[in-house]
């Protein structure tokens, strides 16, 4: 039975319009100031971890499993939490965190992504404006949800044999370039969108303006 966790990170999350809530059973851990997004929309936190930096308050004691960090460390305190969670058993992830704001920080958490995709571990990031995977060599489904755009964006220097069904401007076999990036802006039509990819890797990122 998949063993899921739920990861929450700093910065700006529309609760509003996220939907995913953990279950119990599921892993609930949070990265640094996530504990406070995780304790607004989870209602509790199993585990956590990071250096405290932007908490914003007084660190758990007694309730939650803490996990302190160094200040000055090589990854990121949600790499950290990430790596945390499948230590315990988790392989499916969904990561709550701002894709906004630092710039840097949010490519390091699409690089999450690639990197679970490689380990086959299923995981996505949301923060309520923009719900984002990747997958590679595979196809997978989409279904239609309160955000209304679609993209694909090339992740290798060539992607090749991209199909689309289901949307306003579907491909077929289509070939797509890193330097420049097309498949932007779509909008599924149908119940659910379909997107095969034989040779590559692709960000699916779902997305609403605000």
């Amino acid at each position: 039975m998949a063993q899921k966790a739920f990861i929450y990170g700093g910065g700006p999350v529309f609760a509003d319009t996220v939907t995913e809530r953990p279950r119990a059973g599921d892993i609930v851990v949070a990265a640094d100031s996530g504990y406070k997004t995780a304790m607004d929309m989870a209602g509790r936190v199993d585990i956590l971890v990071g250096d405290m930096d932007s908490l914003g308050g007084p660190v758990p004691d007694g309730t939650v499993e803490v996990q302190r960090l160094p200040a000055e460390k090589d990854l990121t305190d949600l790499q950290v939490a990430v790596e945390l969670a499948i230590g315990r058993g988790a392989d499916e992830l969904i990561l709550v965190s701002s894709l906004s704001g630092r710039l840097d920080h949010t490519l390091s958490t699409l690089a999450i992504l690639e990197d679970m995709n490689g380990r086959g571990i299923h995981a996505y990031v949301t923060d309520g404006q923009n719900r984002a995977r990747f997958i590679r060599s595979t196809s997978t489904l989409i279904a239609r949800s309160q955000y209304k755009y679609l993209s694909l964006i090339a992740a290798d220097e060539l992607v090749k044999g991209v199909s689309v069904e289901g949307c306003k401007y579907p491909l077929q076999k289509a070939k797509l370039c890193r330097q420049v990036q097309f498949a932007v802006s779509n909008e599924i039509t149908g119940n659910v969108a379909l997107i095969s990819v034989k040779k590559g890797g692709l960000y699916i990122i779902e997305s609403m303006d605000r």
